[in-house]
């Protein structure tokens, strides 16, 4: 091969990557998100609300809701503003100058990654629960199960686009849905033998303070989602500018998903619904839910690992073909990034083998951060026009977004020191296994 032809194919291979990862349609990103969303956030609501009382989970699950549209539509904001913001931890160098906006972009990355490894390993954990569920075998030992479940992430992780991975969203979709209501019908039927007698209140029962702060937490995760990877998802869109049409659809779905599912599974189950809810269902019929749920947990999943691998990708290989991944070495490093992070999640599947509190570890040292107060943050110092005080709208803006940084604080301490004592408190009650163990 010549020089010129050698420059001819790198062009070529260049314009193929660069129209592979900008064909993301507004509908596309919405299916993307969705799928993403409304995943294992939903699985923990009526455990949220069985902690908070019937209208203190309503109101906080409404309340979180309009939070995450909000601060979605300032990351927005701040893409079309900034396109140069690939992905989240590139707002580093735009929050503070020289060198200290390097390192907290360093920063981030990490912070990043760690989060989606976390993210994956909690659907690695829930794929571990889900078939040693439906198999109903005792003699098998779990750490099999997640390493299938890990392998079926890997698998489903391969397709490095966003645009080739929503293809399967509506899959995941129905997969969730039916996995729910199938567990809604079934606990509606049990209600309904007890004359609607669970047991369920309006008020907060009398709970440490822990508990209720773990509840707030897996709220957040439930929203996080669409926030944390929008610099992500955004980059790969044809016209990013159509991010408001996502942003309002999305936060409309998870409300009523998130409200609706929590207030049934609590009204029918009680203060004894289990985390995560589909084991509520009864013997057979969480066998059945779990079945149902499988595509939910592994593409819910692998959306996160491809996340990661392409946050990685794009850094990593900035200035390279390689990042389009369309040739071999592409493909290759690809694989192996994908393997990798598969690998480290599994791992923490088995380190931290509790469902609700690796939840609220991820919300309260990440999603804290990456949807409350860092778009807070970014409100004063990337959008806003004008003084604080200069108008009533930026008035208002001030007042909301002083009182989401102050919000995202709060998760942060609170949330981690009640994600750990609950963490402490199960291993300490036996209700959980030794990590790597069998039983």
């Amino acid at each position: 091969m010549t020089e010129l032809e050698k420059v001819e194919y790198l062009a070529d291979v260049a314009e193929d990557g660069e129209v592979k990862f900008h064909k993301l349609s507004w509908l596309q990103l919405t299916i993307v998100l969705i799928v993403t969303a409304v995943a294992l956030g939903t699985l923990s609501m009526p455990v949220v609300f069985a902690s908070l009382g019937m209208v203190g989970g309503i109101l906080i699950t409404i309340f979180m809701g309009f939070v995450a549209i909000y601060t979605s539509y300032v990351i927005g904001q701040v893409k079309l503003k900034y396109p140069q913001v690939c992905h989240y931890p590139d707002i580093g160098p735009l929050l503070l100058p020289g060198a200290a906006g390097v390192a907290l972009r360093k920063f981030l990355q990490v912070c990043f990654v760690v989060f989606l490894v976390l993210i994956v390993g909690s659907h690695c954990l829930t794929g571990q629960i889900a078939f040693k569920t439906i198999s109903d075998n005792d003699t098998l030992c779990k750490v099999v199960w997640s390493v299938v479940a890990m392998i079926l992430l890997f698998v489903c992780a391969l397709p490095p686009s966003f645009s080739e991975m929503s293809v399967l969203g509506y899959i995941d979709f129905l997969s969730i849905m039916s996995a729910v209501f199938v567990t809604l019908i079934a606990t509606g039927i049990q209600a309904r033998k007890k004359d609607w007698e669970t047991g369920w209140t309006a008020a907060a029962p009398d709970i440490p303070f822990a508990y209720g702060m773990l509840a707030a937490t897996n709220v957040l995760f439930a929203y996080s989602f669409a926030l944390n990877y929008r610099f992500s998802f955004m980059e790969e869109m044809h016209t990013p500018s159509d991010f408001p049409k996502s942003i309002y659809t999305l936060g409309a779905v998870q409300i009523t998903i998130y409200t609706t599912v929590g207030a049934l599974g609590y009204a029918f189950v009680g203060p004894e619904v289990k985390s995560p809810s589909l084991l509520s269902a009864g013997h057979t019929v969480s066998r059945v839910a779990f079945g149902v749920a499988l595509p939910v947990i592994f593409i819910s999943g692998s959306i996160c690992a491809v996340t990661a691998g392409r946050f990685i990708m794009d850094h990593a290989f900035q200035h390279s073909t390689v990042r389009y991944v369309n040739t071999p070495r592409g493909w290759m490093t690809w694989i192996g990034l994908i393997a990798a992070c598969c690998l480290i999640a599994w791992i923490v599947a088995q380190v931290i083998p509790v469902f609700s509190p690796l939840l609220g570890i991820i919300s309260a040292l990440f999603n804290s951060a990456f949807t409350l107060y860092l778009p807070g943050i970014m409100w004063f110092k990337l959008i806003r026009e004008g003084g604080c005080f200069s108008s009533a709208k930026n008035i208002t803006l001030t007042i909301i977004n002083i009182i989401v940084i102050i919000f995202g604080l709060v998760i942060f301490g609170a949330g981690t020191y009640a994600s750990v004592f609950d963490m402490a408190q199960s291993y300490k009650g036996k209700s959980v296994g030794k990590p790597f163990a069998c039983k």
